[in-house]
């Protein structure tokens, strides 16, 4: 199975779930951004209080800091990992390929868990946050949309996408993405 992975798709698809049964079934190092800086932020660490501090003026961590923390992660990672929640957008892509060939540890596959807006809507509804409102949830997926698929084009190009319907339940989702995993890209 291929072990230098991203994972794509719209919010909700199941892509933190997904990526936890994968990395624990693999054992691949499991980065998702948002996790990586809470810990580098609760370990006090130099790019830990520099992210706190931004994330505590509402503004969003630069993609420097983003990229200090991954490769942080990967310098000592042999095994292989699972990226989820970055890059999203193409300027990130290209900052993420150029710390990869650094690193000399290329994306081998990129998956993408695909699913209709509508199972989508309903399935985050049916979570019960306060803040996943209709609008609230079609709002994050025009932004996904304008701002993040453009990623789906982007590694289509290279050879490496796969994509998987993500609308079913868990085990079955993993069973397709295993499967695409396998499978030459």
């Amino acid at each position: 199975m291929k072990n230098r992975l991203l994972f794509l798709g719209p919010p909700g698809a199941g892509k933190g779930t997904q990526a936890s049964l994968i990395c624990k079934e693999q054992s691949l190092l499991h980065l998702s951004t948002g996790d990586l800086l809470r810990e580098e932020v609760s370990a006090h660490s130099d790019l830990g209080k520099e992210a706190e501090s931004i994330m505590n003026r509402g503004e969003l961590v630069s993609d420097e800091i983003v990229l200090s923390i991954v490769e942080k992660r990967l310098s000592y990672n042999k095994k292989g990992w699972l990226l989820d929640g970055f890059p999203r957008n193409l300027a990130q892509a290209g900052l993420l390929q150029d710390l990869l060939d650094k690193l000399d540890q290329p994306i081998l596959a990129v998956l993408l868990l695909d699913i209709d807006d509508d199972i989508l809507i309903k399935r985050m509804l049916s979570r019960g946050r306060k803040d996943d409102t209709e609008l609230v949830i079609r709002n994050r997926l025009k932004i996904y949309r304008d701002i993040t698929s453009p990623l789906v084009n982007h590694y289509k190009k290279l050879g490496i996408l796969k994509s998987v319907n993500g609308s079913g339940n868990v085990e079955d989702v993993n069973s397709q993405i295993k499967a695409a995993l396998i499978e030459t890209v």
